[in-house]
């Protein structure tokens, strides 16, 4: 028992310690699941984007063609 009473502050310290460690694993881990959410995300919006990007492009080239036929209409 004297040997507890003297050494308590160490053993309060280490199980403090412990218990910061574990912590600090758990918010590892929730942070690397956040990462891999956020890649994820932004794979899905680069995608978007591209494809939005291409019915853009779809259009101005329809509109393109349509200016290029009525100028060779009124340059007859």
């Amino acid at each position: 028992m004297e040997l507890f009473k003297t050494f308590w502050p160490v053993i309060v310290a280490f199980v403090g310690f412990l218990v910061w460690l574990i912590r600090l694993e758990s918010r590892s881990i929730e942070n690397t699941k956040e990462i891999k959410r956020l890649w994820h995300q932004r794979r899905e919006d680069l995608e978007s984007s591209r494809l939005a990007r291409e019915n853009t492009n779809k259009i101005l080239e329809e509109i393109q063609r349509d200016i290029k036929a009525l100028i060779g209409k009124v340059g007859q």
